[in-house]
């Protein structure tokens, strides 16, 4: 197909636009013969087998989140080890007392069918819990009774990007849904005029009351949030991945009446924390880039009668909770966190000290209990989950899986290097303690620099292979992460989204440089937007790594903007449309810098069919484009999962065939021994 397109008076060519429809039968020959060719490349590895069953032995472990409390019940999830999803347990107290509350993996034969959310009401009797099939970002809320384990009617259908907020009295619940889509397009449509509504039990969907919506803005999003006291319903509002927020008031006892606005400038982030009564906290970047936490009074919200609680410190905060009648800070300082707990006059009571150097992956407590769980995990650790008593300030460890084999032979270690401009970016290598320096070893080089989302230490079965089998992991802490604060952040977006790239390659430029490996033994990995970072420094540096694993990545960035919530992303990329940007855009695009001719890299692009956040047609075009420009011997390939979207929920399973695959690549392309 000889499409062109016209940005702003520049002709584009996209002979592979007809691989946006993979319903075609062209389209569907095509991605049967790459699947083949991908499998039959992939099942000829020698050493495959054995990677995959190491990897089931390695990840054949109990797992568990953090538990929140309802009531007199706790909720958590648990894996047992190889289960495709975790279940849902209750418990009155200890992680060792408690009963299935919801197993998912009875749900669907393969696994497919994910638990997303979870929220108990406030007396613990019930949960709302959300699912999703396939991977896609479409979920269904059901309300399932704690004492019987029987659903009720309710079901829920279009939602997306949605959480839920129960009525003080459990009647029923808030929730943010979308339009129904059109028939085919509930993958590739485009999603907007989100609202949020109010479902009370056992009426129909049909018959739910809208919230919050704007009509006249589509773009906008909504949540709800219940004060502890259930006298205000918090509305927070957004602009598609913009971290920057508006936040709008309800009374609970007038929802009829319109929003009372709150802060509307778009000038900041603004995370709801708790109240007392009408002073609410929340944590914001406003006038500080690294976030602070002020009161405000909700009758009086003008920023003259804010009161900084805790001011911007050299640390990043990270995330902020109240609990107890405290604020517990999550702060990170030097791409690791540290725990704090405050009064709400500022002052610190103390730190929380954590099991180790790394990461605390989730706090669970509420304004008014008295104990707070968090989890933790390193590089080298799987997490561990904790209690804290706030009153007494001990800590006690709540569920604690098996220590890693031999995990003593690992070293993890921050090292810092310049990048084209001069930055500094601090960057984790982990290694077996007998990979030295000097000795040409393969290296993962893996990023994702955007979405103001920091890339933090943390366990990972499918590394920890690598490491045994001699591999050196690399993870730097790019601009575009909030690793620094919201300058880091906006180092690495719209115009400025190239530093990322150089921040990248640069990590490779040092590894060559200080002797730990070479361009041909250095493979780089990202995902979504890590995807794009691998796609944009394979296209701009070739020659400088050995191998690319870019998955489900964003590789046309001319047309993201016209699938799903695509638009979305056009506060941290901008968009084409926009004649100052088209340039900017088009000089990275992946799919636009692919040079007919020019050696590549050994390269495995990896998506999935079901992905309806970044849609596969990136990859798919992506990887034909790649094919055909490809100069060199070494092989270009794409993996394409099926029943399976963006990877949050993929199945045990579907993991580990996938880290097999990713895993035995490296191993054939850096000729390594394997297990």
């Amino acid at each position: 197909m000889d499409q062109v397109d016209d940005y702003h008076g520049v002709t584009i060519a996209d002979p592979w636009r007809w691989l946006e429809n993979p319903d075609t039968p062209q389209s569907q020959a095509w991605i049967a013969a790459r699947q083949h060719e991908s499998r039959a490349f992939l099942d000829a590895i020698p050493q495959r087998e054995a990677i995959e069953t190491r990897l089931a032995a390695l990840w054949n472990y109990p797992r568990w989140s953090a538990p929140s409390r309802r009531g007199g019940n706790l909720f958590f999830s648990k894996n047992s080890g190889l289960q495709n999803q975790a279940v849902v347990h209750v418990s009155s107290g200890a992680a060792s007392d408690a009963r299935v509350l919801l197993d998912p993996n009875t749900l669907s034969s393969d696994g497919t069918v994910a638990l997303v959310d979870l929220k108990a009401s406030r007396d613990g009797a019930l949960v709302a819990y959300a699912l999703s099939s396939a991977g896609s970002d479409w979920v269904e809320w059901r309300v399932r009774e704690v004492a019987t384990g029987r659903d009720r009617d309710d079901v829920l259908r279009w939602s997306k990007f949605s959480s839920a907020a129960w009525l003080p009295d459990g009647s029923g619940f808030f929730y943010s849904r979308y339009p129904t889509p059109e028939s085919g397009q509930s993958l590739r449509g485009v999603n907007r005029n989100q609202h949020l509504c109010l479902h009370l039990l056992s009426t129909p969907q049909s018959a739910d009351v809208v919230i919050c919506e704007r009509s006249d803005q589509p773009d906008w999003g909504f949540s709800g949030e219940v004060t502890e006291d259930g006298k205000y319903l918090v509305i927070p509002s957004w602009v598609g991945t913009d971290s920057r927020n508006r936040v709008f008031l309800k009374r609970m006892a007038a929802l009829d009446a319109p929003v009372t606005p709150l802060f509307t400038a778009f000038d900041a982030s603004f995370d709801f924390l708790g109240s007392e009564g009408d002073t609410f906290y929340f944590r914001t970047d406003h006038s500080a880039p690294r976030s602070k936490v002020v009161a405000v009074n909700v009758l009086h919200p003008e920023p003259e009668n804010w009161r900084t609680v805790v001011p911007e410190g050299a640390g990043t905060l990270a995330d902020a909770r109240m609990a107890g009648g405290k604020v517990l800070l999550l702060v990170m300082e030097n791409v690791r966190h540290r725990l704090y707990l405050h009064e709400t006059s500022g002052a610190l009571v103390r730190e929380i000290a954590l099991p180790g150097s790394g990461t605390v992956g989730a706090l669970s407590t509420r304004p008014t209990d008295n104990e707070l769980f968090f989890s933790f995990t390193s590089f080298t650790s799987p997490t561990s989950v904790w209690r804290h008593d706030l009153a007494a300030g001990t800590s006690t460890s709540w569920a604690q899986p098996p220590v890693v084999p031999d995990a003593r032979r690992f070293v993890t270690e921050q090292v810092r290097y310049a990048s084209k401009d001069g930055t500094i970016i601090p960057m984790y290598l982990v290694r077996r303690a007998d990979v030295l320096r000097g000795t040409n070893a393969p290296v993962l080089l893996y990023g994702y620099g955007g979405f103001n989302i920091p890339i933090m230490p943390a366990f990972s079965v499918a590394n920890l292979a690598w490491l045994e089998m001699g591999g050196v992991y690399a993870q730097p802490a790019l601009r575009g992460g909030s690793e620094f604060g919201e300058e880091w952040h906006q180092a690495g977006m719209l115009q400025r989204k190239q530093n990322v790239f150089d921040d990248f390659i640069a990590a490779a430029e040092w590894l060559v440089s200080s002797g730990w490996s070479t361009p041909q033994r250095i493979a780089i990995h990202g995902g979504s937007n890590g995807g794009l970072l691998v796609g944009a420094c394979m296209t701009q540096r070739p020659e400088l790594f050995g191998a690319c694993l870019p998955a489900v990545g964003v590789m046309d960035m001319l047309r993201f903007h016209k699938f799903t919530i695509g638009w979305a992303w056009v506060p941290e990329y901008g968009s084409a449309d926009d004649a100052a940007m088209f340039p900017v855009l088009r000089a990275y695009s992946p799919l636009h810098n692919l040079k007919p001719g020019t050696r590549y890299p050994a390269t495995m692009v990896s998506t999935a069919d079901h992905d309806d956040r970044v849609v596969p047609a990136h990859s798919f075009k992506f990887a034909a484009a790649l094919q055909a420009a490809q100069a060199g011997e070494a092989p270009c390939l794409i993996r394409i999962e099926s029943k399976a979207g963006h990877g949050a929920g993929t199945p045990t399973a579907k993991a580990i065939e996938e880290a097999s695959d990713r895993l035995a690549f490296l191993v054939k392309i850096f000729g390594l021994k394997g297990f």
